[in-house]
């Protein structure tokens, strides 16, 4: 799992004390800076798979803090397909390649993952966050970060709150259309991992504000969930994110396979003052990522290695074993002692050493799941009805085109009978598309514990106890900035200087990066003499490799773009990004294309569209970047989701 991945180095600055709350170091001091690294991946692809799938996205934190390596493991979605870790396995081999003809790689539209979530009703909230637009971003700087469990914090004097660990991308979250999405793996499959790299090249360094949600001990059962069930979020609504410092990534790995390759990240690795809770799914992680660790990096002493090791040096009792490489002096290996003055020995609570929350535990040793753990509904429910009109139907869309790839009818129809615990409309729309009937589902029988009472059991038909959630919708994130989008400018030689050098020059002032596109790699002599040198051609790039586009000023550059060499390849550039609903800006004297454009057939004012003879129009195509897309219009475009 997460073998597709690409990361960076970083820093964390605390914007505010969390003292009263967590003994951390690393989290009591404002203003101090601990150093960390960010590896973002897929999940289910191979190393060679695209970084478009739909999937989630791994979105895993080193912080090298002075009491040690505290790894937050997290991914951009904020709840998991299960709540029984001994269910992993059997999830990982479901949303595998199937083994017998090992198709399809890194995808879940296949009948093996299918058939195992149409008989896991816990999986249905996972489900609408992965066949939303979180499942394809636009790019590892444009998504959300969550630790998914709930954790403990524990301060000096021994209180306990529950803490959700939240990422929030200072640029807004954004994501790619499922059409650009298929036809940017074709183009650049390594398009989040070049554009990471590029922008941490370019200065453009990615942000994220970290926060928290704490929630008193005492007030762990006030919910109508539970706090230990990953498959549920507590919403924003009810317990506020609480932004406590800044994530910034300023800086490439030096060697891929050194640093990104070979980052060892583990749940258990913990500073005092942070703590697991009894979250099952936790506890099961806690022994599977060591096997991980093994398994992939081949020696226990995997910790040792340089991009594992911690700032401060770990003094303790270990020698030898396979691949150690930190050279331990003296002859002293065990403790108590008397010849090495008792040292090294182990460190306690007084002196920071790492101890648990003691806490008083009684009860019967089962093999069940909590009975607050049966309701399996409502937060897909809250989630489905929090999302923009155009985030429903990529939603409804992306749904069809998995279950359209599922070859037995049985399981589709299952799949269905789950979704229409969750919007009725939802699912009649899937089944008519897919095939079949909507078929009432009895009360459902996966994940539920045997000693039950069915009286007591929450219907299907529950209610969340928040109706809508703004965090929830994309569309809400949204932030007035152009920085680090990616803008192409079209043109060819005989292009308006003047105007190409003067938008370039507001849009870099802003944040934004200018690439050229030439009607081919030569270089592009300007009206006044100078030249341009394309980064790309019409033929060695597509519009969705680009967030915006400017048809450069310039009535001889237009006439070069219409050529028989270049104009279908023109047309093709202006219309695909038309149909994916972005901000495309006509220069002076650029009619013609406009007019040979499906552009010139709209009915409608398009903020998304920009021509050079309306007032204030550089500012005007900059809000339309800012805007990310005009996703309102989409329908009126028959744009495939």
């Amino acid at each position: 799992m997460h073998a597709r991945g690409s990361g960076a180095h970083g820093v964390f600055k605390l914007e505010k004390s969390l003292e009263k709350y967590t003994k951390a170091g690393f989290l009591n001091e404002v203003g101090k800076e601990t150093p960390v690294f960010v590896r973002f991946s897929t999940v289910a692809g191979f190393r060679g798979s695209t970084d478009l799938a739909r999937d989630v996205r791994g979105f895993a934190v080193k912080f090298y803090t002075d009491e040690g390596n505290y790894d937050l493991v997290a991914n951009n979605m904020p709840v998991f397909f299960i709540q029984d870790a001994i269910k992993f396995p059997d999830l990982v081999h479901a949303v595998k390649p199937e083994p017998d003809n090992e198709i399809p790689q890194a995808s879940s539209a296949h009948d093996t993952f299918w058939d195992f979530i149409s008989l896991m009703p816990e999986s249905m909230h996972m489900i609408m966050w992965l066949m939303s637009d979180r499942a394809i971003p636009r790019s590892y700087r444009m998504m959300e970060g969550f630790g998914v469990h709930s954790f403990k914090f524990i301060n000096s004097e021994g209180d306990v709150h529950f803490v959700k660990f939240h990422f929030k991308p200072k640029l807004g979250v954004h994501s790619v259309a499922w059409d650009e999405a298929t036809k940017i793996s074709g183009k650049d499959p390594d398009f989040h991992r070049r554009d990471l790299w590029e922008a941490i090249e370019n200065g453009a360094f990615p942000e994220w504000e970290f926060g928290v949600q704490l929630i008193p001990e005492d007030q762990e059962h006030d919910f109508d969930f539970d706090l230990l069930d990953p498959t549920k979020i507590v919403p924003e609504e009810l317990v506020p994110v609480e932004i406590i410092g800044t994530l910034t990534l300023n800086r490439n790995p030096d060697n891929f396979f050194a640093e990104t390759e070979q980052v060892a990240f583990h749940p258990g690795h913990l500073v005092p003052g942070i703590d697991f809770t009894n979250d099952p799914l936790l506890q099961g992680r806690l022994f599977s990522y060591t096997d991980t660790q093994l398994s992939r990096l081949g020696s226990p002493n995997f910790h040792e290695i340089p991009i594992n090791r911690s700032i401060n040096t770990v003094h303790n009792n270990q020698r030898d074993g396979h691949m150690r490489q930190q050279i331990a002096k003296g002859k002293v290996s065990y403790e108590p002692n008397s010849i090495g003055g008792g040292c090294p020995f182990q460190a306690m609570m007084k002196e920071g050493g790492f101890v648990s929350q003691e806490e008083r535990v009684e009860g019967h040793k089962v093999r069940a799941r909590s009975k607050s753990f049966v309701d399996h509904y409502s937060q897909a429910k809250l989630f489905f009805n929090s999302q923009s009109e155009p985030e429903k139907i990529h939603l409804q869309k992306a749904l069809i085109f998995e279950l359209s790839k599922v070859t037995i009818p049985a399981i589709r129809e299952r799949l269905v009978g789950q979704l229409n615990f969750i919007d009725k409309n939802l699912a009649a729309a899937v089944a008519k598309k897919v095939g079949v009937d909507v078929v009432e589902l009895s009360q459902p029988n996966a994940s539920i514990p045997a000693d039950a009472d069915p009286k007591k059991l929450q219907s299907p038909e529950t209610e969340p106890s928040v109706e809508m959630s703004g965090a929830l919708s994309m569309k809400n994130t949204i932030k007035n900035t152009i920085k680090s989008r990616i803008i192409g400018f079209i043109m060819d030689d005989g292009v308006n200087a003047d105007h190409v050098d003067s938008l370039k020059s507001k849009l870099e002032n802003e944040g934004a990066m200018v690439q050229v596109i030439g009607g081919s790699m030569a270089a592009v002599k300007a009206d006044n003499g100078s030249t341009y040198i394309p980064k790309h051609s019409l033929l060695s790039t597509s519009s969705v490799c680009f967030d915006a586009l400017y048809i450069c000023s310039g009535k001889e550059s237009a006439k070069n773009l219409m050529s028989q060499d270049n104009k279908a390849g023109t047309l093709h550039f202006v219309n695909e990004a038309y149909k994916h609903c972005k901000a495309i800006y006509f220069g002076n004297e650029t009619e013609e294309i406009y007019k040979a454009s499906k552009i010139n057939l709209r009915k409608h004012e398009d903020s998304g569209v920009v021509q050079a003879s309306e007032e204030n129009s550089d500012e005007l195509f900059m809000q339309a970047v800012a805007n990310h897309r005009v996703w309102e219009l989409e329908q009126e475009r028959n744009n495939p989701a």
